[in-house]
């Protein structure tokens, strides 16, 4: 996989990132400790799921290794899914929630990296380097979340919905490519 696909990857599964600190950012002017502690959870929370996911893939690599693309298909093209009928949702009217409250850092880092274990574990079935990917995935995630909450302030140039959708999209593409390799149609 290449550098390019990894900050692909990267990108899409940080907009779930960029969707939670516009949506803070619209409500409120965010104090740059605050900004950069969410960031930091969620560039962190990125970083260490897929690494986790990446363990689990790697592990269950020799049983599955004939059908590893389409499993990596499979899982890419399903968290693609899921995020654009996310971005296509309504948001409801919903109690303001506080991102300086730890507890509520922790379940939307937790929230928010759900796709990058996923993911992981789909890089388990395909060559990556693990670190860069980590690493990649980890700063990616960290200054999306800072655009995020800083375009946010500014009513939000690029709406959060819309970043879902391309995400969405980038993930199904990059699953299609994998599968695609592997076949040899490409």
């Amino acid at each position: 996989m290449t550098v390019l696909e990894v900050l692909l990857i990267a990108l899409g599964l940080s907009m779930d990132c960029f969707a939670v600190s516009v949506t803070f950012g619209t409500t409120r002017k965010m104090q740059w400790n605050d900004l950069l502690r969410m960031s930091l959870f969620f560039g962190i929370f990125q970083g260490m799921m897929t690494f986790l996911g990446w363990l689990l893939g790697d592990t269950l690599k020799q049983f599955i290794e004939s059908v590893d693309h389409w499993i990596a298909f499979s899982i890419l093209s399903f968290i693609g899914i899921r995020m654009i009928i996310e971005s296509f949702k309504h948001e409801k009217d919903k109690k303001q929630t506080d991102i300086r409250d730890i507890k509520v850092l922790l379940s939307l880092s937790v929230a928010t990296s759900i796709d990058a274990l996923m993911t992981g574990v789909s890089f388990g079935f395909i060559h990556v380097d693990i670190l860069t990917t980590i690493i990649l995935i980890t700063v990616v995630s960290f200054l999306v979340t800072i655009i995020g909450g800083k375009l946010g302030e500014k009513s939000a140039i690029i709406p959060a919905k819309k970043a879902e959708l391309i995400g969405g999209l980038v993930l199904i593409l990059i699953g299609t490519k994998i599968l695609l390799e592997h076949l040899g149609l490409i």
